[in-house]
This record gives structure tokens, sequence and C-alpha cells, in this order.
């Protein structure tokens, strides 16, 4: 179940749960097929993320996601059981573009 900034919603995608304003108020139920009406009003009502069914696209390039993880762990690389939670992280990144 994904999070999806209101920037990237798109009409047809499903609420996996109900879309919430800042003061708590809801503005869609769950299971809400999402509109270019429906969307514009939640950007409208200030929510910053919205969940819904489904997987969401990946955000960056493999490579660079890649990259990223090596460089976040770069510090720790002779420690096998950060070596080990690296690994873990980079086989995740790479099976959300399979």
């Amino acid at each position: 179940m994904p999070r999806v900034s209101t920037s990237g919603l798109e009409p047809g995608m499903i609420t996996a749960r109900s879309v919430v304003n800042g003061n708590g108020m809801v503005l869609l139920g769950e299971n809400t097929e999402l509109t270019a009406e429906l969307i514009d009003r939640i950007k409208n009502m200030n929510v910053d993320t919205v969940y819904v069914v489904g997987t969401a696209k990946p955000p960056k390039p493999i490579d660079e996601l890649l990259a990223e993880i090596d460089s976040r762990f770069r510090l720790t690389r002779d420690d096998p059981n950060m070596d080990t939670i690296r690994k873990a992280a980079a086989r995740h990144a790479e099976s959300l573009y399979e």
C-alpha cells in the first residue's frame, strides 16, 4: 500500500485508507476511485499524501538508488552486520524494479 504525493495522484487510483486533512476531517473514504475532480479537491484541502491500492512506481532509476544505498553505508563498510543490512536494502530496491 504505497503512499503517493498529491502531485503523483492519477484518475483511476483507489484509496487504500481514508483521506484525512490536517485537522482530522475525513475527505474521502477507503476504496474510493479517484477522479480528476477529487484529486483537485484533495490538493485544495492541503493533503500531502494519499495511501493507494497497488504498487508505486519507483521514484528514481535503479542505478541512482543503489548508489545512494552504497553511499549511506560507506562509513560502515567493515562491519559485517551493517553489510548484511546494506545487501538486504539493495535486494529490496532491486525487487521494486522487477
